[in-house]
Order: structure tokens, then sequence, then C-alpha cells
């Protein structure tokens, strides 16, 4: 069984209502190989809501308490992020889930990018929480875009 970030199968939980559609991961989805799953939901959060960033570090930083995330309009959301990253592993764990495609960039999906946490559209090479504690878990995650070059080869 494969995770696949919410958004990429179509749902609209982005931040700003929106989703990043990839036909590829919605038909695994349809077809029964993969499963949704949003860790900013699983957190709490609800849709839209504001903009959040990881400020002074990466996901792993989060998780070990010396960053945290924070979003647009300067409130701390590291627990929500935490909780829906530790939801999200539960999952993986009862579901046997070897593999996670996450979305680049977020704060909670991002495999090897995220922002710079100063909303000023930079990125920065890091992960997101979520990302970080599948890693450190040693469930193998990947961006939407390794996962569609996989498919071209």
């Amino acid at each position: 069984m494969i995770l696949v970030s919410a958004c990429l199968a179509g749902h609209k939980v982005r931040y700003n209502g929106s989703d990043c559609l990839e036909d590829q991961l919605e038909r695994l989805v349809q077809t029964g190989q993969a499963v949704t799953v949003c860790p900013e939901l699983l957190g709490g959060f609800t849709t839209p809501r504001p903009p959040a960033e990881i400020v002074g570090g990466s996901g792993l930083d989060v998780l070990n308490g010396t960053a945290k995330v924070m979003d647009k309009t300067g409130a701390d959301v590291s627990e929500m992020y935490i909780q829906g990253a530790m939801r999200t592993l539960e999952i993986a764990r009862e579901l046997g889930v070897k593999l996670v495609v996450l979305k680049e960039y977020s704060p909670s999906c991002g495999t090897k990018q995220i922002y710079n946490g100063q909303f000023s559209n930079e990125r920065i090479a890091g992960s997101g929480v979520t990302a970080a504690l599948l890693i450190k878990e040693g469930i193998e995650v990947m961006s939407e875009t390794a996962w569609l070059e996989l498919e071209e080869v």
C-alpha cells in the first residue's frame, strides 16, 4: 500500500482550499493501490487556513524543538504539524505502508525542499515535519515529481 498526499489526488485540502492534482496518483487511489492522507487536517487544521512555513530549520528541527512552524499571522502552529505527522505515521504503520508520496515544498510534506520561513516564495533544502518523521522511522518518502519521473521510466 502507498500513502499519497490528499492534495495530489485532487482533494481540496491545501491551505487555500485548492489541490495539486496529479492524474497518475489519483488513479492509484481510485484503483485501491493507494490511500490519501493530509497531515495538516489530521493535526487539526481546517481548510482554508493561513499559509505556514518552517522558521529556523527544517521538519526534523521542529520535531527536535529547535525550529517552529509559524503561520502568516505569526501564530506558532508547530504542535498541530507534529500531531499531524504522528497521526500519519500511525496510519502508515496500521496499513503496512512502505512508500509515501508527498507534496514537495509543504511544511508538512516537503521531501527535499521547503520554503525558507520568510513567506518570500524562496525555497531551501530541507524536509517538512511529516516527511522528516516518516524518514526517521524508516519509511520511504518521495515527492510527486520523483514519483512521476519513476513512472516515465
